[in-house]
């Protein structure tokens, strides 16, 4: 098993070094021969989705098209997958950060139904209260 670092996806998925990405996209379809397995933290996504939005400028929608494909790679461990897909969702339907979509998800989770912030975009989902100290 070999650990994918976000440098790896972003040169595959922008391919802004064609070099690089040819190398990149070698390492993906090793995977989905299944003669390799890769391993990629929720923070690695969360990461992803920061460099293409604030980076390359890339639409959220755009975005979310491009973590699930490559979250949907054979042989591509992500902890949180399923989480980090609800959490694309949301990120790309409502007015809100990726980052702050996936702690949603992940408040819902544990049953918790209040947090405090002064973000408010939070306020827009419907099953969560937010509170200002």
């Amino acid at each position: 098993m070999r650990f994918l670092d976000t440098n790896i996806f972003i040169r595959f998925l922008t391919n802004d070094i064609p070099k690089k990405a040819e190398a990149c996209e070698k390492i993906f379809k090793k995977a989905v021969e299944k003669k390799q397995t890769l391993f990629t933290t929720d923070l690695v996504i969360a990461e992803i989705v920061w460099v293409l939005e604030s980076i390359y400028e890339l639409q959220k929608e755009e975005i979310q098209d491009k973590v699930e494909k490559i979250l949907n790679t054979p042989n591509l461990i992500c902890p949180h997958k399923d989480l980090i897909l609800s959490a694309l969702t949301i990120y790309s339907e409502k007015n809100i950060d990726y980052i702050d979509a996936y702690n949603t998800l992940m408040l819902r989770e544990k049953g918790i139904e209040e947090l405090y912030s002064y973000d408010k975009n939070y306020d827009g989902i419907d099953w969560l209260t937010r509170l200002e100290p």
